[in-house]
């Protein structure tokens, strides 16, 4: 590997957490994702790359569907909304049960990878990384700023939500009058000057208020186009390490396969033409893994059921590659 890592003991480690969960949007699907990825033998790939690999299978929730009486199976779902949020209880449940896997990963000082499933999931692993890393930064690769609020959203789908409880803005739901509150286990730890956004294109009328209320920084399509990737990975990694002093901060890179243009990966729930092409992914992994402060990486939203077979291979084939960048994969 061509960079040491300032955070990750020796023998450098890979954690692979795998995480087939679907319930923070509407779409089926989403929850193969990670077999995919798997089964395209990503794990083999990065011990290649000279990474240790520990992998001890995906996360099922059976317990937790349990729990609550679901039997997914049967397609039985105990969990009615609480005021607009959709399935709140189970994605509540798997999310802090995501950031403890997470976190103790992170805590042995090995680099937790979390292969997804829809974005809610982003609320665990983020979580998990702040609980070893509490000055930790995020890079958020996305077309969408998924920073709705219970106010804002529109469809209740809580893969658009997870940056609002990271950062502690959107109301619990006992404070509008429900007798629930499962999101309660989130501490608020991430600050706005600790998330950057890079390759924003769909953004929602009420998330572009709160990203203006908040000074959150954003750099969106417009941008990239504008100063090109090169410029706009710069900067948004000065954004998030000012003030941190010499090396700079943790990292956790948070991304999904949306951010692509649809022609590099359509096998996802919520394409939007416009965005990042196959390089300009490539050189964002690329590059925050040089800073050799990259502690955390999620890779979300590849859903094999929203494509044909070679539609969903290179969507699989990307998801892989976009990992091997952001872990020490160089063209020479």
């Amino acid at each position: 590997m061509a960079s040491s890592s300032r955070f990750i003991k020796d023998p450098k480690t890979i954690a692979i957490v795998g995480c087939p969960f679907s319930g923070g949007q509407p779409k089926a699907g989403v929850d193969e994702g990670p077999i995919h990825l798997v089964e395209a033998g990503l794990p083999e790939q990065l011990k290649a790359l000279g990474w240790n690999v520990r992998f001890d299978g995906h996360h099922q929730f059976e317990e937790i569907n349990a729990k609550l009486g679901n039997d997914p199976a049967a397609g039985i779902v105990r969990d009615p909304p609480i005021g607009k949020l959709k399935n709140p209880r189970l994605v509540s449940e798997v999310t802090k049960s995501v950031a403890e896997a997470v976190g103790s990963h992170a805590k042995q000082g090995e680099l937790p990878l979390t292969l997804g499933g829809d974005h809610s999931l982003a609320m665990g692993t983020i979580s998990g990384t702040l609980s070893a890393y509490p000055d930790a930064g995020v890079i958020w690769v996305d077309a969408h700023a998924d920073i709705n609020t219970e106010e804002t959203t529109d469809t209740g789908n809580i893969h658009g939500m997870p940056v609002a409880f990271l950062l502690g803005i959107t109301q619990q739901p006992a404070s509008y009058g429900a007798s629930e509150a499962p999101f309660s286990w989130i501490k608020p730890m991430l600050t706005p000057e600790r998330i950057v956004y890079i390759g924003l294109r769909d953004v929602d009328v009420g998330e572009k208020a709160i990203l203006k209320k908040h000074g959150i920084k954003a750099f969106s399509m417009h941008e990239v186009d504008r100063y090109g990737i090169g410029r706009v990975v710069e900067m948004a990694l000065e954004w998030v390490n000012k003030g941190y002093g010499p090396g700079g901060r943790p990292i956790h890179l948070s991304f999904d396969v949306d951010a692509l243009d649809p022609t590099v990966a359509p096998s996802t729930g919520t394409p939007v033409r416009g965005g990042l092409t196959f390089r300009e992914g490539h050189y964002i992994c690329e590059s925050i893994y040089e800073t050799g402060n990259l502690v955390a990486l999620d890779l979300m939203e590849v859903n094999p059921s929203l494509a044909d077979a070679a539609a969903v291979k290179q969507t699989v084939a990307v998801g892989c590659s976009l990992v091997r960048a952001a872990l020490g994969e160089t063209l020479l």
